[in-house]
Parts: C-alpha cells; structure tokens; sequence
C-alpha cells in the first residue's frame, strides 16, 4: 500500500497494486484488502477478461468505478476465442474521488488516471520468453511518460508488475532502471529496505 498526500485537494489517497491472475481467483483477495485497509485506489493487472466482460469490475466492486482494458480485444476480433484467457489492466477508484479523477490513456499494457496533483500509472510489462519482450518494454514505456510529460508539475506514481528482478543483471531491469533514473523517479521499494522483494516483478515508483 502507498499513501500519497494530494497538496492541491487537502487529502490522501491509498493506493494499492496487485496482480489478480483471473478476475475470479482475484475477487476475494480484493475483497480482504477493502475490508482490512479500505484503499481508495487499486491499480490491478491481469484480469482476464474479455472486453464484453468488464462491467464486472463496476457490478462487483459497488463502492468503486473503473478504467481499463481488456488484452484480449485483437484476439476475440479475430473470431472464436481459444486457449487460455490472459493480460489486462484495470485501475479502481472510489466513487467519492470521482470528480477529481481524469482519464488520461487506456492502454493494452497501461492505465494512466489523474486525482488532484497525482498522476498514477498501471503498468503491467510482457514476461521472460515473450516474443520482442525487450521492444515492448522500452516501447511501454517511453509511451507511459509521453503521456505524463505533459503534467509535468504533478506527483507521478508507477506501479505495476514488471516482471522482471529490478536488481538483477537482466536487459529489462536495466532499460525499467534506466527509465527510472532519467525521470527522476524513485523506486518505493528501496524506502524501505526490509520489506523488499524485488525479485517478485512487482514494483512501485514514485516522483513527488
């Protein structure tokens, strides 16, 4: 959980990222984290569904509305959908945020939203072994901050599944690290040492 301070709007927002693996298997997790901690934002990623299935983000999560993608568009336009369901990006938020909240980018791979003076990023990058994983990434993200250069006075807040070890060797980590550095953002996770797990993939990055 991040808690960021809106300067602009006097308020903080949680904010949340978590990788569901399937909307079904998510759901009750999801349904903890509302009960134990109440974020106010979720940025989440890897859903599953198809774009006809979206709406049950709003109809599960009442207290919530929601902006994202389906990854599989292209595939179910194609005809028939086989094999298994994969990717998509959703970014929840609290209904009482709504009208500070602006839609910014909807992505395959990257929901860009804006509350207040906060820019959040959900970003969820292609895993070892997918064809032209390094083009993607470097690609993914030179387009999140094309998007994000033009509030260049506002926090901006990356989070996500990078798939990747931020501190190994690996050709991804470097260009996400590398991307990191030239936008002056910082890596959450080195704040607070103890509680690190960057071989997980998943991280959050943040430029106050």
């Amino acid at each position: 959980m991040l808690k960021m301070a809106n300067s602009v709007n006097s308020f903080c927002v949680n904010m949340m990222s978590y990788n569901m693996h399937g909307f079904h298997q998510g759901c009750p997790t999801l349904d903890d984290m509302i009960e134990q901690y109440n974020p106010d934002v979720f940025l989440l990623q890897e859903h599953w569904l198809t774009p006809t299935n979206l709406y049950k983000f709003d109809q599960h999560f009442a207290d919530y509305f929601s902006f994202g993608s389906s990854a599989m568009s292209s595939t179910v336009a194609a005809g028939m959908l086989r094999g298994r369901p994969f990717g998509g990006v959703i970014t929840l938020i609290k209904n009482n945020l709504r009208k500070l909240t602006k839609t910014i980018h909807c992505d395959d791979r990257y929901v860009i939203i804006q509350i207040g003076d906060c820019i959040f990023v959900n970003v969820y990058l292609p895993c070892a072994g997918s064809s032209n994983r390094q083009l993607i990434c470097e690609n993914t993200l030179a387009e999140i901050w094309a998007w994000c250069q033009p509030h260049e006075g506002s926090k901006v807040i990356i989070a996500g599944d990078f798939n990747v070890d931020l501190d190994s060797a690996d050709t991804v980590a470097r260009s996400i690290n590398s991307f990191a550095h030239n936008c002056l953002l910082s890596r959450c996770d080195e704040l607070f040492p103890n509680s690190r797990n960057p071989s997980s993939g998943y991280c959050t990055m943040s430029r106050a």
